[in-house]
């Protein structure tokens, strides 16, 4: 990410920076973080195309579930406290496999609604197995923590949209 996010909250531009959502988030789900931000670069331009959108009426549903990227639309639209962030399962892409999935994005704002899912080569097999496996060892763990750092890197390296395909 190599410019902020930027949001408008009750008339004020609010610019927030990769560093900025990570001081929220902590250290623990980087590629989730980078996936919401891969997303958000994608979808807010298409959204509001005339300047940065009111976080609070910035709507998201999606498929995964994990901790970075919901802690990045709070930072970035304040949707989970305030009820514009859900979960939902019946978005996935089982016909996409295990890897790919839950890697759907429905954003909307102001009547405009834009569907993302994830291109091939960004998330892989390895990770989700690893993530999903249950009896994790320290050495699984250890090496799940390299593995999000890894998808991080990637995916930040790449522009939006060679990440992100918009659907609808």
């Amino acid at each position: 990410m190599s410019a902020a996010l930027e949001v408008v909250d009750n008339g004020t531009v609010i610019g927030l920076t990769l560093d900025d959502i990570m001081k929220y988030h902590g250290p623990g789900f980087p590629g989730g973080v980078a996936h919401a931000v891969k997303v958000l670069e994608r979808a807010l331009p298409v959204l509001s195309p005339g300047g940065p959108a009111e976080r609070r009426e910035i709507t998201v549903v999606t498929a995964h579930r994990g901790p970075g990227v919901r802690d990045t639309f709070e930072a970035v639209t304040r949707g989970v406290t305030e009820g514009r962030f859900t979960v939902d399962s019946d978005l996935e892409r089982t016909d996409r496999g295990a890897t790919l999935e839950r890697y759907v994005f429905e954003l909307a704002y102001r009547g405009v609604a834009v569907r993302l899912e994830i291109r091939d080569g960004f998330v892989t097999d390895e990770f989700i197995n690893l993530g999903r496996k249950t009896d994790r060892t320290a050495a699984d763990g250890d090496r799940l923590t390299v593995l999000k750092q890894e998808m991080a890197d990637r995916l930040l390296a790449a522009p939006a949209d060679e990440v992100y395909d918009i659907v609808r």
